[in-house]
């Protein structure tokens, strides 16, 4: 029997797609299909083209195909979806089990040491209940444009300082609380995500909210995340609690690579003597903290009062500085570039 592509569509109804529920035709993970008289070829949409368990699906497509159309050639192309995220090479997720711990602030001047290194970087704050981001960047009543393209709505980022940013805070008041059970936040973490045009990018820092709750899981579960860098403070207590989270991304129901600690607030350095280092809290916590998880040490971050000031203000402290803290968020940066 000589196949038609309707015939080719009908019969690949019968192969599910069990990771989705239902089967390839009607979750439309089969595009642009070829008939010869003795060959069909088509793509198959898959979120990892590189799985393994891909494999168990083209079996199965060809093998149902066969059975119905003869010994014909098939060939199956394996192809990334087209998203919004497609053009974004690498997502960073910036995270910790505490809140306090300074994750914002790396995650923004983390941001800009990578672009200044000549990288295209995007942020994006994952905190759905607490932004700060907007604060941070100085864009609290900016809103991002949205246009339309095939009946759906889509969000342009923010741009400032060379870096396209994105978050829940610029859409709601400053004032207003979102008073939102987990299904409402992943909601719109996901709408976030797959709904802004992010364009080309480098490195999508995203500055997650503190704990190992449903943002976390959204994420992590629902979006190839390239690693994850884990902050903490000199404190136990603190390291407590960001214990818990690395070891949600190490669990094997999230498995996200974890890039390495960084300990925020190591030392103190005098805006007036930056050569001088005063550890407050104790030398070498951060170091031992990373030994103890087994991951690698990235960074030591000081207190620098001049930090807070220019979040405040709305500048990012590591651009265009020349400080103890530029140097350590720089150090960062190549660490994390030299990782990929």
């Amino acid at each position: 029997m000589i196949p038609s592509k309707q015939g080719v569509l009908e019969v690949l109804k019968d192969v599910v797609y069990f990771p989705k529920g239902g089967n390839i035709v009607d979750l439309e993970m089969v595009k642009d299909v070829e008939v010869g008289e003795n060959s069909v070829r088509f793509h198959l949409i898959l979120d990892d083209v590189d799985d393994e368990k891909n494999n168990f699906l083209f079996e199965s497509a060809k093998k149902i195909l066969n059975d119905n159309f003869g010994d014909i050639d098939v060939d199956i192309i394996p192809t990334a979806p087209v998203t919004m995220l497609s053009k974004v090479k690498h997502i960073i997720t910036v995270a910790s089990g505490k809140g306090g711990v300074g994750k914002s602030t790396v995650s923004v001047n983390l941001a800009i040491a990578l672009a200044t290194q000549g990288f295209k970087v995007a942020v994006l704050d994952a905190d759905i209940y607490g932004p700060s981001v907007p604060i941070m960047f100085g864009i609290e009543s900016t809103q991002p444009e949205v246009y339309d393209k095939d009946g759906k709505t889509y969000m342009v980022p923010v741009e400032k300082y060379g870096i396209k940013l994105m978050s829940i805070g610029m859409m709601v008041a400053a004032d207003q609380p979102l008073i939102w059970r987990g299904p409402m936040a992943t909601s719109a973490l996901t709408q976030l995500m797959t709904e802004t045009d992010w364009g080309e990018i480098d490195f999508l820092v995203v500055d997650m909210p503190p704990g190992t709750g449903d943002i976390q899981l959204c994420l992590a579960q629902n979006f190839k995340v390239s690693g994850s860098v884990i902050v903490t403070t000199p404190q136990k207590v603190a390291f407590a609690d960001v214990r818990r989270a690395a070891m949600m991304f190490k669990h094997k129901g999230v498995s996200v690579p974890i890039l390495g600690l960084v300990e925020n607030m190591a030392y103190f350095t005098p805006s007036d003597m930056p050569e001088k280092k005063y550890y407050i809290f104790g030398e070498g916590h951060g170091k031992q903290f990373a030994e103890e998880l087994g991951i690698p040490f990235l960074a030591e971050i000081p207190i620098d009062e001049n930090i807070a000031k220019s979040g405040d203000k709305g500048t990012p402290y590591t651009f265009n500085n020349f400080s103890p803290v530029a140097a350590a968020f720089e150090k960062l940066a190549k660490k994390i570039i030299e990782r990929f």
